[in-house]
């Protein structure tokens, strides 16, 4: 594999360390054809271990790894409560609706239901005016959608 596969691979998989630069450890600069300061996994990993099986302090290991104290103390959750796969980044953006609570869908479905009429775009602006909301109406349709499965 290429330096340039390796890197759109660890791209893709959202492994790739954008601050290998700051990575100082020993084994990484000495032995790069096998740590590689880019595989965020690889140095979080590396970085876990030292403080559990070596017993470096996690302040000297932060340090050699380009880390702060937080990261690793996410890192070392991620690890108890996922493995490996907790080490990996999330994928950026929103995890959900963050404007449509339950209560908000609960009661355009009932809007929806009282008011068969109505298409999306009025649905969506009564709910404008009862909860002060903007919300596409797309994102409605498919809130209650998702709330209501065929």
């Amino acid at each position: 594999m290429s330096i340039d596969e390796k890197e759109a691979s660890l791209r893709q998989t959202r492994a790739w360390n954008p601050g290998a630069q700051t990575v100082r450890d020993p084994l990484f600069l000495e032995h790069p054809d096998f740590f590689d300061a880019h595989d965020l996994v690889q140095v979080k990993y590396e970085m876990l271990r030292r403080v559990q099986h070596e017993g470096q302090t996690v302040t000297q290991t932060v340090a050699l790894f380009g880390f702060s104290r937080p990261a690793f103390y996410q890192a070392q959750a991620a690890w108890a409560a996922q493995g490996l796969m907790g080490l990996v980044r999330d994928r950026p953006g929103p995890r959900g609706p963050h404007k449509l609570s339950s209560a908000v869908v609960s009661a355009a479905y009932a809007a929806h239901v009282t008011h068969p009429e109505w298409n999306y775009r009025q649905l969506a602006d009564w709910v404008h005016q009862e909860f002060a909301i903007s919300i596409h109406p797309r994102s409605l349709a498919r809130a209650l959608r998702d709330r209501n499965p065929r």
